[in-house]
């Protein structure tokens, strides 16, 4: 099996059942969210069903199963939130920081999942307190929107906050104040205590130990690191959106080969940025994946400040979108239109040129109208 002809539903549909015997526990939702991506685009799961009355073919257009976890509704997923986002932006420089945490702490949110949201209230607390005090009766409020990543580039376990910040905030009587100067060294401390102290503050006592180990190893604080400006008016700093909001854990492009038995992917390495490969049997591949599936309802992707709510002078900040581009966004955000602007082929048109009218939503199970028919009257798209 070449690499053009298998997807990472592949692997799965290949491997799951045994991968199952094997004993390891597993989460509910991620039996839910793996059953998904098998059965994604199989018209057993729910269909539409169009007809062409010139030539009178059906046409049944298979529903996808809308997991982010799946690579294919995942990129729709991402596309979405990108242009969600993006229609919220307001027209100034921003910052994108990344909040991290040492590996001995990774295993505390991996146990408990739910402490996964002290990653967002930590970082969040270390900017608002910062722009706090800068000025304390003008209560400066930036904007920024973080995202949730579980994973590094090797798909091992490690959960980090992309932020992208306002570089400037809004105050009480100022409407806009820019703020270039970010002190990173004292986010790094500051993140660090707010962090540790959360953690103290839920799992108690048994924390302090381990708490004052770490201030006393890492003295400069946990590294935060902070990208180059970007000006959200260019074409990069969409397609940064696009790339940072609710991405899958592993691109199929990086799958170099499947044998059927091992997966070979690559990925490029965070310290020095060198391409390294690695080859791992299915089962391995599949628990590196599935340990990113979040838990039911909960949100990867958070806004703050000025993108969480109306604030004193919202209403006189320049947004990056005018409201005529998010209508149109909005119009053209449908699997057809998609389809449309991406290929030039409308799909609900027929071979011969004649627009199908549809003739039936069906949400999962047998087709009565098929069953009528024979086979070379229809095809799926």
């Amino acid at each position: 099996m070449n690499k053009k002809s298998f997807k990472i539903k592949d692997i799965f549909a290949d491997h799951w059942d045994a991968f199952i015997l094997k004993g390891y526990p597993i989460r509910s939702v991620v039996f839910k969210n793996v059953n998904k991506i098998i059965n994604c685009g199989n018209p057993s799961m729910g269909h539409a069903l169009y007809f062409c009355d010139y030539c009178s073919k059906f046409k049944y257009v298979s529903f996808t199963c809308k997991s982010r976890f799946c690579n294919s509704c995942g990129a729709k997923y991402t596309q979405d939130r990108a242009s969600s986002i993006s229609s919220k932006m307001i027209r100034c420089t921003h910052r994108h920081i990344v909040f991290t945490i040492p590996e001995e702490l990774r295993i505390f949110f991996r146990r408990d999942r739910s402490l996964l949201n002290l990653l967002f209230d930590a970082s969040a607390k270390t900017i608002l307190n910062w722009f706090y005090k800068l000025n304390k009766s003008e209560n400066f409020k930036p904007g920024f929107i973080s995202t949730l990543h579980t994973f590094g580039r090797d798909l091992k376990w490690n959960p980090h906050i992309h932020m992208l910040l306002t570089e400037g905030a809004s105050g009480t009587k100022t409407v806009w104040r820019k703020i270039k100067h970010i002190p990173f060294n004292m986010l790094r401390k500051r993140w660090q205590a707010t962090i540790l102290s959360l953690l103290h503050d839920r799992l108690g006592s048994s924390f302090y130990k381990i708490k004052s180990y770490l201030f006393k190893t890492y003295r400069d604080g946990f590294y935060v690191y902070a990208k180059s400006n970007m000006d959200s008016n260019s074409l990069d700093s969409v397609k940064y959106i696009i790339r940072y909001t609710g991405r899958p854990a592993m691109a199929q492009s990086r799958i170099i080969d499947y044998d059927g038995e091992f997966v070979t992917f690559y990925y490029d390495r965070h310290e020095d940025n060198k391409r390294v490969t690695e080859k791992v049997h299915a089962f391995e591949f599949i628990k590196r994946l599935i340990i990113h599936i979040p838990d039911e309802q909960f949100k990867m992707i958070r806004y703050y400040g000025l993108y969480a709510k109306e604030y004193t002078h919202s209403a006189k900040l320049i947004l990056l979108d005018s409201l005529e581009k998010r209508r149109f966004r909005k119009k053209h955000s449908h699997w057809r239109a998609r389809l449309l602007l991406t290929f030039g082929i409308d799909p609900l048109y027929c071979s011969c040129g004649t627009k199908m009218e549809l003739v039936g939503i069906f949400p999962s199970g047998k087709n009565l109208y098929l069953d009528n028919y024979p086979s070379y009257l229809y095809n799926s798209s």
